[in-house]
């Protein structure tokens, strides 16, 4: 008897997670080649609803499935009581998440395309060290649970990972960028392409005067807007009561500009899927359209706890129960040109990438992060890196005033997708100045 029959019998709901995951990793440290791995893994995770409290259990010992049963059930008897039940089957989109190219590639093509990223950058730059990660997995999964629902996907996650550091007596660089995708994409390297660009333009420096001016928020770089935005459009953070926008569903928040998605449905991205981790359909969903907010992610707990329904947003590791994750938080292009963002600047700074992510008080919104690199601004062009600058504000304050948002938009960290955001006016701090009020 299985695991799922054998729980059937002994409570009111069960869920049954099945996870494989075949992992090869193949990582470069200071420009040469360190190590190639290949690790695999799988187990079983299950949920179960008995006498009205929810138990949880997981393990990677599939001979051990009657003690596992034992232990789903015990931790029911002390768990929290369940206000949901586990879902009916529904039909989901289409969402293309694996591809034979990408999980057929051997660890020689792998070292190969590392070589490939190191022949772009040290030429431009001979003298910078190079950190790889290429990792290519293969994923199968599935659930069941008592109401009829048996579903299984399959995905071929490849992580292609560079981070540059340069040293120059006491100037030190550090750039960082990387593709997630489960498709396999002809251009691979354009992420690296970019990073190169960027090592290109840092190489003459400028300095620049703290105080209030216009911020120009690169894709990456908007990450210290997006990051407490995430947080606060959780459904677990709105049930605590720690968001800022509890309550305010309706409500224009921010400027019209402004109009962020969370797309599960999208082909070939690392969130993307058919189901979420919960067998509830994955979808797209408004969170904020023209600067009011629309709705909030959710999984089927939190969801039940707000009185809303699942937004199909639980994702789980196989030793952890669901909760609300983003799947693609993508923040809608806009009308203008970055060239003519660019014209319109008589003196600012354009955000590229930042350290310290997540510092300050991120549920609130507030943030304070130094830049790793940030490039001055004056009479529309861009004439030098800038060093030792940080940069501070509120993300519910600033987004109330948005200059622009370009055309251009791009895939950043795996599941962020970005155009270049134009605030008027931001406090930019100097390592040795103070800025002005």
């Amino acid at each position: 008897m299985d695991i799922f029959s054998q729980l059937k019998k002994q409570a009111e709901q069960v869920e049954v997670l099945s996870l494989q995951n075949e992992k090869t990793t193949v990582e470069y440290e200071a420009n040469q080649l360190k190590t190639c791995t290949v690790a695999e893994t799988k187990g079983t995770a299950v949920r179960v609803i008995r006498k009205g409290r929810l138990g949880f259990a997981a393990s990677s010992d599939d001979t051990a499935m009657d003690k596992l049963a034992a232990n789903a059930l015990e931790s029911a008897t002390f768990g929290d009581k369940a206000l949901f039940s586990f879902p009916d089957p529904k039909p989901a989109p289409i969402v293309r998440t694996f591809d034979k190219a990408v999980a057929d590639l051997p660890i020689a093509r792998l070292v190969e395309i590392g070589r490939e990223m190191l022949d772009l950058i040290l030429p431009v730059e001979p003298d910078a060290r190079c950190h790889i990660s290429l990792e290519r997995s293969l994923v199968s999964a599935s659930i069941r649970n008592q109401k009829g629902m048996d579903v299984s996907f399959k995905t071929s996650p490849l992580s292609l990972g560079l981070e540059i550091d340069r040293i120059e007596g006491d100037d030190m660089l550090i750039l960082e960028d990387q593709l997630g995708t489960t498709v396999w994409e002809k251009d691979y390297l354009a992420f690296t392409r970019r990073l190169m660009d960027k090592l290109k333009k840092a190489k003459f420096i400028t300095s620049i005067k703290p105080g209030r001016m216009p911020v120009l928020f690169a894709p990456a770089g908007i990450l210290a807007l997006g990051l407490p935005l995430s947080r606060g459009l959780n459904g677990k953070e709105v049930y605590k009561g720690t968001s800022p926008m509890v309550g305010k569903i309706g409500e224009k928040l921010f400027d019209e500009k402004v109009t962020i998605i969370d797309d599960g449905t999208i082909d070939g991205k690392f969130a993307s899927a058919s189901y979420d981790d919960e067998g509830i359909p994955r979808r797209r969903n408004m969170l904020i359209e023209k600067g009011v907010l629309k709705s909030f992610i959710y999984d089927l707990k939190t969801a039940a706890q707000s009185g809303v329904e699942s937004t199909g947003n639980a994702s789980r590791q196989l030793f952890s129960p669901p909760e609300p994750s983003f799947t693609n938080f993508v923040i809608q292009p806009g009308q203008t040109p970055l060239k003519d963002i660019l014209a319109g600047i008589d003196e600012g700074i354009l955000v590229e990438n930042l350290l310290g992510l997540g510092q300050g008080n991120i549920i609130s919104g507030a943030f304070s992060n130094p830049l790793a690199l940030a490039f001055k601004i004056e009479r529309g062009e861009i004439i030098g890196r800038v060093k030792d600058v940080s940069i501070a504000g509120n993300v519910y304050e600033l987004l109330k005033n948005v200059a622009a948002v370009s055309q251009e938009v791009q895939w950043v960290y795996n599941t962020f997708y970005a155009p270049y955001v134009l605030l008027p006016e931001m406090n930019v701090m100097t390592k040795t100045e103070s800025p002005s009020n």
